[in-house]
């Protein structure tokens, strides 16, 4: 394995700035890393091998005429969810419903990134419309967990957070409705983040629930997760839901955090989410990691949020209802699919197939669940009476932060799952997000931080950090500190002890497709 594939983005961007490598061998050894073991993680739905390329060369040449760095991530490789619209390349949300469609247009983000000069290695595999907790919903197969080949990456993620895992790519981009940064980054061992909603632009993401949606950095380090949020975040006139105020500092609060002091911060934990369900490995990884934040100075606190118990259901009502209004543009008419076209076929029948044979299982699931719950006769019992548990949980987290700055909770339940376990089983799939959904209902900003392995396993656990609207920056703050005395701590970074990846993994694995 290449030695440059296994550094973080802020070291890649050193040594780039530096010129002692290029950023065309730093994209090339990407691309043979993702050539050599994507067969067995399939984290990609698509390669851009010569965009890649051009866009590093293009990096070195302006290094080379003595021009200033385009950002601190200049000539880093970088994985893009396929739910961001990307020109050059296929878009189609794990989905058959969008096979083949090319965007004529970049998302905020993709454009960002390239105003950055940040390398676009391909899109990466997601749940389809990403409508799921573990990547095997997508039309176009399960993405793997590289810790276990036999196991989930999370999702709707998990292409991105394997990646990472798998050391494909050192930076990915994904976007998180319930859940869907943080849970593949607990279970991936790798760093996820929810930025405030609206701190991220939406315009070119396509939508599922516009309400929840937001895009977010994934990396394996805190500090690079910064370093990327502060590229892809800001005021966007394209999207009506951005927020027109100042990005939070959350580099200068990484960089401050992995001083290693927390003296003055009051850190809460969130009593409601320590109960039965919970693997034990994955509550002794919280308390251990909890005790190292006291350890730094941190003060520790319990939290009741009583209200969170409710956020599983509400949300499953308010992102349904959601994506069956969003969902209604895949109409066989513009774009994408489009199935039983013929003499004397209406367009309603047109439709009808198309949608039929172009979603997968769990769309249809969720479409038909917003579609009843938004009915004239069910609205105010359903959607209407999900809104006020939402204004609840919002309160819950003022009354929380009006006493600790930040709280803290296991990220996800359990640690992966075997590929196929929950396939079955809807509402055990659910639970997956049962820590991460709180945080999208009332819009504020969290993260997850890898916190050890399980006892039991071995796999990765979570450890989720939240923080006020427009106070990311104390959650980076915290979550660096805690890092770098994990990785003191246990002996190195986490992600390197990730197994290297052998085809005869694969050996007996379940190979059976979700909802595709």
């Amino acid at each position: 394995m290449s030695e440059l594939i296994r550094l973080t983005a802020a070291e890649l961007a050193g040594r780039i700035r530096a010129r002692e490598v290029s950023s065309v061998e730093v994209t090339r050894a990407h691309l043979d890393r993702i050539e050599a073991v994507d067969h067995e993680v399939h984290a990609f739905l698509h390669v851009d091998t010569d965009g890649a390329l051009a866009a590093a060369e293009a990096v070195d040449d302006g290094l080379a005429r003595g021009d200033e760095p385009a950002s601190p991530l200049a000539g880093v490789p970088l994985a893009l969810k396929d739910v961001l619209t990307m020109r050059g390349a296929p878009t189609t949300c794990g989905s058959k419903i969008l096979e083949g469609w090319h965007p004529p247009y970049d998302a905020t983000v993709t454009a960002r990134l390239r105003a950055a000069g940040v390398v676009l290695l391909g899109k990466t595999n997601m749940d389809e419309f990403a409508m799921g907790s573990s990547t095997e919903n997508s039309a176009y197969g399960p993405t793997r967990n590289p810790w276990d080949l036999g196991r989930v990456p999370g999702g709707s993620g998990g292409g991105s957070s394997a990646s990472l895992a798998a050391f494909e790519a050192p930076l990915a981009i994904g976007t998180d409705t319930g859940g869907s940064i943080r849970q593949p980054g607990s279970v991936t061992g790798t760093v996820g983040v929810k930025p405030t909603y609206g701190g991220v632009s939406r315009y070119g993401l396509v939508a599922f629930s516009s309400s929840l949606d937001q895009a977010g950095p994934c990396a394996r380090t805190v500090l690079d997760a910064a370093l990327l949020h502060e590229v892809i975040a800001g005021h966007d006139p394209m999207d009506s839901t951005s927020i027109d105020a100042p990005v939070p500092p959350v580099v200068a609060a990484a960089r401050e955090g992995a001083l290693g002091d927390l003296r003055g911060v009051r850190v809460g934990v969130v009593g409601q989410f320590r109960g039965d369900g919970y693997q034990p490995g994955v509550l002794r990884a919280f308390e251990a990691a909890v005790e190292q934040l006291r350890e730094l100075g941190a003060e520790v606190i319990e939290v009741s949020c009583p209200h969170f118990e409710y956020a599983l259901p509400a949300y499953y009502l308010i992102a349904p209802s959601e994506c069956s209004s969003n969902l209604a543009r895949f109409d066989a008419m513009r774009y994408g699919l489009r199935v039983g076209d013929g003499a004397g076929i209406s367009a309603e029948d047109v439709m009808a197939q198309t949608r039929e044979a172009g979603f997968g299982a769990e769309v249809k699931r969720r479409v038909m669940i917003g579609t009843y719950a938004l009915s004239s006769g069910y609205y105010d019992a359903y959607y209407g009476q999900a809104q006020k548990v939402r204004t609840l949980i919002t309160r819950d987290f003022d009354a929380a932060f009006a006493t600790v700055d930040v709280l803290v909770s296991p990220t996800t339940p359990t640690t992966a799952f075997p590929i196929g376990e929950r396939a079955d089983d809807p509402m055990a799939m659910y639970l997956a997000d049962l820590c991460t959904i709180p945080s999208n209902l009332a819009g504020n900003a969290a993260l997850t931080v890898p916190c050890g392995l399980s006892d039991e396993d071995g796999l990765p656990v979570g450890l989720q950090v939240m923080a006020p609207a427009l106070q990311d920056h104390r959650m980076y703050r915290v979550a660096a500190a805690y890092e770098v005395a994990r990785d003191a701590a246990q002996g190195g970074p986490l992600i390197q002890r990730v197994p290297e990846l052998r085809q005869s993994a694969l050996a007996g694995a379940d190979d059976r497709k979700v909802g595709g």
